[in-house]
């Protein structure tokens, strides 16, 4: 899979990107992920990306040329699956939503910042829109992370373990259930004695009525959407 960010910021993706699962999704050549700098794709000596809204108020807005740019130079060798927008009013971001864009071969991301993107921008470039949740980010840089992070995970060969993906919270609708490791007992604390008896399908079936309870709990139902 290739993954292309378009952002004002390229420097605030440079660290999450090149860390733990993702780092070693792209050393393993499984993801490539690409940063673009809206910068390079202005034309005056200031590098220009944002103007005052029309019509007055506060905060500026993303120009549309270096998105509009950006992604024809990249729509010009390749085709993209999907490009999305990461809005605050977006669709809400699911382990669904991450499954479905794992199977994609190309996306793009496209980042706001500051008060907003033109909306031309969202309205003819972008074919889908997400949000992680229902509050707002400076920008939509960690956004991308989020999204990324969540999608990578997903890819076959990505992560060591085939079932520790298959087996996350939300991948089948419930949430997961609690983990221990050793020792078995500390400061008075002890783990539950199914986890030690040796008998997996006893184990199994705790675990998944584990899960059942916290789903119940958490998300008011006997599965979580």
């Amino acid at each position: 899979m290739r993954i292309d960010i378009i952002t004002g910021l390229p420097k605030l993706l440079e660290s999450p990107l090149q860390e733990s699962i993702l780092k070693r999704a792209q050393n393993k050549e499984i993801v490539e992920i690409i940063a673009h700098d809206l910068r390079a794709y202005t034309h005056d000596k200031h590098n220009t990306i944002d103007d005052a809204p029309y019509g007055g108020g506060a905060g500026m807005v993303l120009k549309p040329e270096p998105f509009f740019e950006c992604v024809e130079a990249l729509k010009a060798q390749r085709q993209y699956d999907e490009i999305i927008f990461l809005a605050a009013d977006g669709e809400v971001f699911t382990q669904k939503i991450a499954t479905q864009l794992s199977l994609k071969k190309n996306l793009i991301l496209l980042c706001g910042h500051y008060k907003g993107v033109d909306q031309r921008v969202r309205e003819v470039l972008a074919t889908r829109e997400i949000s992680i949740g229902d509050y707002v980010l400076t920008g939509g840089e960690l956004a991308a992370v989020v999204v990324v992070d969540a999608v990578v995970r997903l890819i076959p060969g990505v992560l060591n373990d085939g079932e520790s993906a298959l087996t996350d919270s939300f991948q089948d609708g419930m949430l997961g259930c609690p983990q221990y490791t050793r020792p078995a007992e500390y400061r008075g604390m002890t783990i539950p004695d199914v986890l030690l008896s040796g008998n997996h399908r006893e184990i199994d079936q705790w675990r998944m009525e584990q899960r059942e309870q916290r789903t119940r709990r958490l998300r008011g139902g006997s599965s979580a959407s």
